[in-house]
């Protein structure tokens, strides 16, 4: 049986001027029943401290709801800002959505 995944594309930066937009997207989201959030990063080319909040609020408030919150496509700046906080070690994060559509497939 195949999980139900809901994938959002982030097409800009997370920060307070789109944090509204991104967080009625969370909502929807959790209205759908889906399993597995993909967030695909690969349009954020920086992340600061608020960005960075919002995604842990939107896992907090997914896990909640008892959605798994993954995300993909992180580029090198983002992702040492993930290492550097140790954000790395609560997202399970996948180079590619490939990736994580293979890996998907593996498990079920």
């Amino acid at each position: 049986m195949s999980k139900q995944v809901q994938t959002l594309t982030l097409t800009k930066n997370l920060n307070s001027q789109n944090a509204l937009e991104f967080q009625r997207n969370i909502a929807k989201i959790v209205e759908t029943k889906a399993e597995v959030v993909l967030i695909d990063c690969q349009h954020i080319t920086f992340l600061d401290s608020r960005g960075l909040g919002y995604l842990v609020l939107a896992f907090k408030n997914l896990q909640k709801a008892g959605i798994k919150m993954v995300l993909c496509s992180l580029n090198e700046q983002v992702r040492m800002i993930f290492e550097l906080t140790s954000i790395d070690e609560i997202f399970e994060i996948f180079a590619t959505q490939d990736d994580f559509h293979r890996e998907l497939v593996n498990k079920t």
